[in-house]
Formats: structure tokens, sequence, C-alpha cells
């Protein structure tokens, strides 16, 4: 495919992450600068000309030891803003692990919807199209933007992964909670045709109240089996450490997990290594940098997504589809 016209740049946060997607598509990152001033502003700019160019711009918006997640979202925004201002034919922001995908819909009286915020703020700056993968809610993530969206799905990834690790099992694929039935049941139907064979779904009681989860009803018959545990993302692996519990009061044999995004905050460290949990399958859209190397070799597999954006990418300059993309 001729790439000659696309220009990719990565903000100096997500650089390794994109350093892989460029080996895939055969091109180099172009050169940009970033500077901060003693007052704690910084300026960022192309070092190359994007004039007529369709420009990708990758950066995941997760925060880390050195800039905080609205850090890595301002940064993001002006330099997209400085693309369309140096006069780049289509801006796309590439953004692996989207913030704020979980604030979309008023939970209790004068919230914000924080998801349409920040839709906004990409749309104020000139961002014709936004990449992501698994936002925590699809429909509120297509809602709430004007320019064009695309949404890449990790569902083939855990599929491979898991039927090989798990080809002669009994397998039941459970979701959490009610809400990621949708998910789970997707990802079930793909490990049943990638196998050959049945596989069970179920699904754990959650209720949330003020912060406080409760439920604690398994409607699954994991007796003698394998389960994985489907989710969009971990934080503090509370909800995963919960379902992982009563997967094992009610016999099963191994308990697995699996999220597209592993951001592990809080007592995420404490929480999963005393969860009944042989191991946990997350993407790289999310280094695990807050958990401890013990931990990470003891329990973590993290699978390369970078194929499946430089894929993306491919198919968004050449106007091919993403669907296809997601059910090859």
């Amino acid at each position: 495919m001729n790439l000659d016209n696309v220009c990719l740049f990565a903000l100096n946060a997500s650089r390794i992450f994109a350093e892989r997607v460029t080996r895939h598509l055969g091109i180099a990152l172009a050169g940009h600068e970033e500077r901060s001033f003693e007052d704690g502003e910084h300026k960022s700019r192309p070092l190359a000309s994007v004039r007529g160019r369709d420009v990708f711009v990758i950066q995941s918006l997760y925060g880390d030891h050195q800039q905080s997640v609205n850090d890595k979202l301002c940064r993001l925004l002006f330099f997209l803003g400085a693309l369309r201002d140096a006069s780049a034919s289509c801006v796309t922001a590439v953004v692996p692990y989207l913030c704020y995908a979980r604030k979309d819909q008023k939970s209790q009286p004068r919230d914000p919807v924080t998801t349409r915020y920040v839709a906004a703020l990409f749309e104020a700056v000139g961002a014709d199209r936004i990449l992501t993968m698994d936002v925590h809610n699809l429909a509120a993530y297509q809602n709430a933007f004007r320019c064009r969206t695309d949404h890449l799905e990790a569902a083939l990834l855990f599929v491979e992964h898991f039927a090989a690790l798990l080809a002669a099992d009994e397998i039941v694929v459970l979701s959490p909670d009610a809400g990621g039935v949708k998910r789970a049941e997707k990802f079930r139907v793909a490990l049943s045709r990638r196998l050959g064979r049945a596989i069970a779904g179920g699904f754990m009681e959650k209720y949330r109240a003020r912060g406080v989860v409760s439920g604690d009803t398994l409607i699954a018959d994991v007796k003698n089996s394998s389960v994985i545990i489907i989710d969009d993302l971990i934080s503090s692996g509370a909800t995963i450490a919960r379902a992982a519990a009563a997967c094992r009061a009610a016999g099963a044999r191994r308990v697995y997990a699996a999220a597209s995004h592993g951001l592990f905050a809080g007592d995420a460290n404490a929480i999963l290594r005393a969860a009944a949990i042989d191991r946990i399958a997350v993407t790289d859209t999310v280094p695990p940098l807050r958990l401890d190397a013990t931990l990470v070799e003891e329990k973590l597999t993290v699978l390369d997504s970078t194929r499946l954006f430089a894929t993306a990418i491919e198919r968004i300059h050449a106007g091919g589809s993403i669907v296809e993309l997601l059910e090859s």
C-alpha cells in the first residue's frame, strides 16, 4: 500500500507503542518538538511539513508517573490544533486508551457527562477522526462525537490467546456484571467458532451505590471448568477478584481474566495478588507500570495490539473497512 502521503506522529509518552506500529507499516515516525516551560506550560509542534498530508497522531490517554491523564490530553489537543493550523489535509487522533470514557451518563443529580465534553474538545481543535479501542460504552462514544469515529476490539486477540491456552478444557465465559453481557457474549461466540465447539456463558450479579458494590449471585455453572472473566478494563481489580472468588467457590478448576486495558490503579497490587485468578491477559494500550514486577511475571500476559492499529491506519488512509478488519 502507498503510504507516501501519510505522516505519523507520536507524542513522547506513547513513543514506544508508536514505534511498534510504524514497524508494521514500514514507515518512520515524523519528527516533533515538545517543550516545557518554568511555569508548567508547554508546547508541541511538528518538525515535518504536514501541508496536504493525511496525519495520524498516537497518544494513549492514561496517567503515569511523569504525566497525569489531563497533561496527556491537553498536550494531544494542542498538538492536533497545531497540525490543523499547519494545513494538514486530515488529522486523526489514534488513542489506544481513551480517558473519561466511563463517565458517559449522569449517575446522580448535577453530574457531568465528561465523555461528551472530551469529544467537544477534540472537535474544537479540528480533529477529523478518532481511532480507539474497546471504550466502556460504544453507543455513548459514537453519540458523543460529531467527527468520525472508529472503534477497534481486542476480542480476536483474546480468542487466539485462549484458544491456544485452553483448547482441551471445558470453558465458561463470564461477564463480571450484567452490563458487560453483550461484550462477553460476542467473545464467547467468537471463541466457540474458533474452537469448533459450544462454550457456556454467564454473568455475576453486581450493584453499585455510592461507591459500594453488592450482589454475589453467580449466574453460571462453572464446576470443573476453566472460566474466562472478560471486561473492557481492570482498574483496581476488585470487580474481577470478586467474580473470581465466586467462581472458585462454585467449583471452577481454573480462573482467567481478560481486559483490553489494564489500568491497575489504587490497591490493584494487593487485590490481584490475593485474587483467585490463575492469569490475567491485557493488551498493551496501557503498560502495567503500577504493578509490582513479581506480580507481572506471575500473573500477567500482555498481548500486542500494534499490528491491529497499524492495519486500521492503513485502511483509514485507503478508505477501507474497519468492520471487515474486526471480523477477519
